[in-house]
């Protein structure tokens, strides 16, 4: 089992790495979760159908009483309406102060259990024990949120975990999307943190696929990452917004489609590119290393060409509510070199550049090298 400490100004907790973390609940979390009056599992529906029974018997085993509230899965639990649904439970089955909470499932599951909890009665403590790679990033660090029409994490709050325990053998029967969505967070974390860390994951041929051992070893790697970053910056004054590398745009193209509809991080993938683009004329970026990465993307299996027949005003209206604008600006993480972030105030005349600039890329380094692949097999 791996473990790594994240401290804050206001606290500090634990996060566990590990297919026997759920004794944990007997032992380190036994105080906390005895203590409470109520213990609430919310749990996203799909990763209950696989998984929870191993949830349950581990709190079984530590003589743990629990309610269970299933939420739906993925970002469709991340609504006002749900949110609202959550609380009345919580009021209906007396949950009090004294009571604590269980996030079982992805990273909109946090978001959601972690908002629940902040909110309830002032606030109430709660544990994350998530179950995708992408969580690996949502699960620390304390953001919590839900999605308005409007965009995502419009509202939420700070709101720190007790522990996260992690399984990496749930990741079994993740489905391909939710594998590439979570590597692309990884990938994030290596590009503002490592050069080194960046080239290898670049010329890694079983990326997104990794081993078990190797995907625990890397997400310890890229939680440490952000673990660091929040101990500076908790409530995203400074540096903390360096972890939004991507997600300017990211949150954008996610908005357009419907969330859900194509992947979180299948869409920071999009946005990564973009901000490399961006970075070729406010950092060091060349555009033979934006190219590559457009070409890393698609033969990694992201869907890149997504976005070639979105007008960029369809984009702008949700990119100008992202929570990084500045004074009506729009502001991106770039960066000067792998490893070296930095933010940056751009022009809507200049993102609307990169914009169509971004398509013509993906337009030569995707499209036309699936038709040159197709003409090539056909010759043969």
């Amino acid at each position: 089992m791996k473990q790594l400490t994240v401290k804050t100004m206001s606290t500090s907790y634990d996060v566990h790495i590990g297919g026997g973390v759920y004794v944990l609940f007997a032992t380190e979390y036994k105080e906390l979760l005895q203590h409470a009056d109520k213990v609430g599992i919310f749990a996203d529906a799909t990763a209950a159908s696989y998984h929870l029974e191993k949830l349950e018997q581990a709190l079984q085993a530590a003589s743990i009483p629990f309610v269970l509230h299933m939420l739906p899965g993925g970002e469709e639990s991340k609504t006002p309406a749900s949110f609202m649904s959550c609380h009345s439970f919580l009021l209906q089955h007396q949950f009090t102060r004294q009571s604590v909470l269980i996030a079982f499932g992805g990273g909109a599951c946090g978001d959601l259990t972690g908002f629940v909890a902040a909110t309830f009665m002032r606030g109430i403590p709660f544990l994350q024990c998530p179950t995708t790679i992408l969580a690996h990033d949502s699960a620390v660090g304390g953001k919590t949120a839900i999605n308005m029409p409007e965009g995502k994490n419009m509202v939420g709050s700070f709101h720190q975990p007790a522990g996260v325990l992690f399984r990496p053998d749930l990741f079994t029967t993740l489905p391909e999307r939710e594998v590439r969505s979570g590597m692309a967070e990884l990938l994030k974390h290596a590009m503002i943190s490592d050069d080194d860390w960046t080239e290898s994951l670049l010329l890694n041929s079983d990326f997104p696929h990794f081993s078990a051992e190797m995907l625990s070893t890397e997400l310890l790697k890229g939680i440490r990452v952000k673990a660091d970053i929040v101990a500076q910056d908790e409530f995203e004054q400074g540096m903390r917004k360096f972890l939004n590398f991507g997600h300017t745009l990211g949150h954008a193209v996610e908005a357009y489609f419907g969330f859900g509809k194509v992947s979180h991080g299948e869409c920071v993938m999009i946005g990564m590119a973009y901000s490399l683009l961006l970075s070729e004329t406010f950092g060091s970026i060349s555009p033979g290393f934006t190219n590559r990465f457009i070409r890393f993307a698609d033969h990694s299996g992201y869907p890149v060409q997504a976005i070639v027949d979105v007008e960029f005003n369809s984009l702008l209206q949700f990119m100008k509510m992202d929570k990084k604008v500045s004074a009506g600006e729009l502001v991106f993480v770039l960066l000067h070199s792998p490893g070296n972030p930095f933010t940056q105030k751009v022009s809507e005349r200049h993102c609307e550049q990169a914009y169509h600039e971004l398509i013509s890329r993906i337009k030569e380094e995707v499209l036309h090298d699936c038709k040159r692949n197709k003409g090539s097999n056909n010759r043969k």
